[in-house]
């Protein structure tokens, strides 16, 4: 099979890209707005970029309805952001905030998680979530305003919290104690981890 992704309705080419690029890790985003409206939500077009300055970038995509989701709209205003990571023990509450709810709903109330005081940025971060990397903007990059388009948000960590009962003896992650989860293509998620076990899934959350 062969074709120029440039012939597919986005829908399509993005299926093929998340089919294609897997497993993809989670960048659970926390940001709050000029009023004070906090805002968490997850995406997996997460990447690291470089450890000096400790750098690391995700990208959102559009709405199909052409609108801009909150976490871009927030960071283009207050410049600042978290990042949390996402251990199976979340992943139903990271599914929660998937859901688009309105600019002046937050995710951390629906999902029942706690905002905590970051160090550095004004945005919380997840108490919950054993990592937090609080982040300023550094470039924001738009590939495309359009459905299916998107932007790069790259972001410098001024600020890194870790929980103490994840690190060995060498004082490195322990990737067994973390248990975190990847995205793999439609409802499917992976364990990033040692497990018999590895593959789950969860539904997106739907108006009841």
């Amino acid at each position: 099979m062969q074709f120029d992704p440039a012939t597919l309705a986005h829908t399509e080419a993005y299926k093929f890209l998340t089919g294609s690029i897997l497993p993809r890790p989670i960048a659970w985003v926390s940001t709050i707005d000029e009023k004070g409206n906090t805002n968490l939500a997850p995406f997996s077009f997460f990447m690291g970029v470089c450890a000096k300055p400790l750098t690391l970038a995700f990208a959102p995509m559009q709405k199909p309805a052409n609108i801009a989701k909150d976490t871009l709209n927030n960071i283009r205003t207050v410049k600042e952001f978290v990042v949390n990571v996402v251990p199976e023990y979340l992943a139903d509450k990271m599914n929660l905030t998937s859901f688009d709810f309105p600019s002046n709903v937050s995710e951390f109330k629906e999902a029942g998680l706690t905002p905590a005081s970051s160090s550095v940025v004004k945005p919380p971060r997840v108490k919950e979530s054993p990592i937090n990397m609080e982040c300023k903007l550094h470039t924001l990059i738009e590939i495309g305003a359009h459905p299916g388009g998107g932007y790069l948000v790259v972001g410098t960590v001024v600020q890194m919290h870790v929980d103490n009962s994840l690190l060995n003896s060498a004082n490195h992650i322990d990737l067994d104690k973390l248990k975190l989860i990847g995205r793999l293509s439609g409802a499917n998620y992976v364990r990033a981890y040692h497990s018999n076990e590895n593959i789950f899934e969860l539904q997106r959350p739907q108006i009841k």
